[in-house]
């Protein structure tokens, strides 16, 4: 990790992670414009069985709108939509599993979606992986990699056409502030050379998945 991005990550967290910061912020909360009806539009919520996908899901749950809570885990989805449905009292939340990392799934998710489904106003990419060792999925693609990377975009860009049909539509994509120590390094996509640091392989993946989406129009 070179000076220059330990300085800006060092910078970044004074200005951005700290209680000073979030009081700073704080000051132009506007507690108002939380108070938006959803009412008649649809959200798409990967990794939305825990984390800031489950906070995602339930706050725009109790808003009104209709949740398509993406998961890998059947048992952990089902349970969180119980817990969705019973505090917010909005039953239009609906699972679907896939493994993001299985890139040819998630395509054949997307295209099912659009036949089934006739409006979707905001896609959330929000679930992600860092692993402690190299793995591999099905297809032999490095499977944070697939996951992180490709699984969004293959989504995202599958799922554009339904997007643009819908009034107002959005794709958020979550991402991380530490993507801001690493540069984006093209040679080595599938981590095969190097020791293999789950963290940083992650805050990579940040990197070349903006990158990647750069091109689509309103993604955060």
């Amino acid at each position: 990790m070179s000076l220059y991005r330990n300085s800006a990550w060092f910078l970044k967290g004074l200005n951005e992670f700290t209680r000073s910061a979030f009081l700073s912020a704080s000051k132009s909360f506007v507690e108002k414009d939380l108070e938006a009806s959803l009412a008649g539009r649809s959200f798409m919520i990967t990794g939305a069985n825990s984390g800031i996908g489950k906070a995602t899901a339930m706050n725009i749950a109790k808003k009104g709108g209709t949740i398509h809570m993406v998961c890998r885990n059947k048992d952990k989805a089902e349970e969180a939509r119980a817990e969705i449905v019973k505090e917010t009292g909005n039953k239009e939340v609906f699972v679907h599993i896939l493994d993001l990392s299985e890139t040819k799934k998630v395509w054949e998710f997307a295209e099912g979606f659009k036949r089934k489904y006739k409006t979707l106003n905001v896609l959330i990419n929000n679930a992600g992986a860092i692993l402690s060792e190299r793995e591999e999925n099905t297809e032999g693609l490095e499977k944070s990699f697939a996951t992180n990377v490709l699984g969004v975009y293959i989504l995202t860009k599958s799922l554009i056409p339904l997007l643009e049909k819908s009034p107002d539509p959005r794709v958020i994509t979550v991402s991380s502030g530490g993507m801001l120590v690493q540069k984006l390094r093209t040679g080595n996509l599938q981590s095969e050379r190097g020791r293999f640091d789950g963290t940083m392989v992650y805050a990579q993946h940040k990197v070349k998945t903006l990158i990647s989406l750069s091109d689509f129009k309103d993604t955060a």
